[in-house]
């Protein structure tokens, strides 16, 4: 991307953070600003429910089975196949067989990740949405459409990064993934991220943030602070953001996000 491209780029997504002239007439002092009320992410997907191939709307109820194993039996048998995988290929094959999540039966593909393996930035999201069951592929609707804009403005693209999921299935109806769930496949994601060896990880979204760092805390108190993740014996500088869906139903926070993705550039152009 030349210079002038990511300067457009920037420009745009300062305007969508709220930014609507270039200088003031006079010094503003922030602190002074009236504070507006910030709506706490949500717990659980407002999504609408999305429809089967038959027509009919998917459940989003608890009538799918958490998981077709005990949590502890399935998340053994998704340590020992995650550890056996040496490659991306041998851990795209190990989670393609693993039967101790039901999500795998209610979705249409597994989503394995995208971008460049070699690149220095991995980031996490939570769990693919149906535009992602459809292609494939992890934030390719309208919220990676933001993603990629969010990049844009700091001269990164899908090929300067790499990104992937806790979860590769899309739960029913876009609903927030189960702790069950979410446990039974930690082992794939984290053997993920120790293959890749990312220089710098990005934790997209509460339900990211708080399975791989191990925390009860929300993403409003986690996101724009810089923490390590183990990856083996590989300690890792990371910091969890916004969601891209998030920001979308509160686009106020994008001010917020703006500075998380500042932080990151300026992380990368120190060298790590």
């Amino acid at each position: 991307m030349n210079a002038l491209a990511q300067d457009i780029a920037a420009l745009k997504w300062q305007v969508e953070a709220g930014a609507d002239e270039a200088v003031g007439e006079q010094p503003v002092n922030a602190f002074t600003l009236a504070a507006k009320p910030v709506a706490k992410e949500p717990v659980a997907s407002q999504a609408p429910q999305a429809r089967q191939q038959g027509g009919t709307p998917a459940s989003t109820s608890a009538t799918v089975p958490l998981s077709l194993e005990s949590i502890e039996a399935a998340q053994a048998s998704a340590r020992a196949l995650a550890q056996a995988a040496t490659t991306l290929d041998d851990l795209k094959t190990a989670m393609a067989g693993f039967e101790g999540c039901a999500l795998k039966h209610t979705a249409s593909n597994l989503v394995f990740s995208d971008g460049n393996p070699e690149a220095d930035v991995m980031f996490v999201g939570e769990a693919p949405g149906a535009d992602e069951d459809r292609q494939g592929k992890p934030f390719v609707g309208v919220s990676g459409q933001l993603l990629d804009r969010m990049l844009a403005a700091i001269g990164m693209d899908r090929e300067s990064i790499y990104i992937s999921n806790i979860l590769p299935w899309r739960p029913p109806g876009n609903r927030k993934p189960s702790p069950a769930e979410v446990m039974s496949c930690l082992p794939f994601i984290a053997r993920h991220i120790e293959l890749i060896k990312p220089k710098v990880l990005i934790l997209v979204g509460g339900t990211s943030a708080s399975s791989l760092l191990d925390t009860k805390e929300g993403i409003t108190r986690l996101r724009g602070r810089w923490v390590s993740y183990k990856a083996g014996d590989q300690d890792i500088p990371t910091m969890p953001i916004f969601h891209p869906a998030y920001l979308l139903r509160q686009p106020a926070l994008k001010r917020e996000a703006w500075k998380d993705i500042r932080a990151i550039r300026d992380r990368l152009a120190e060298g790590i």
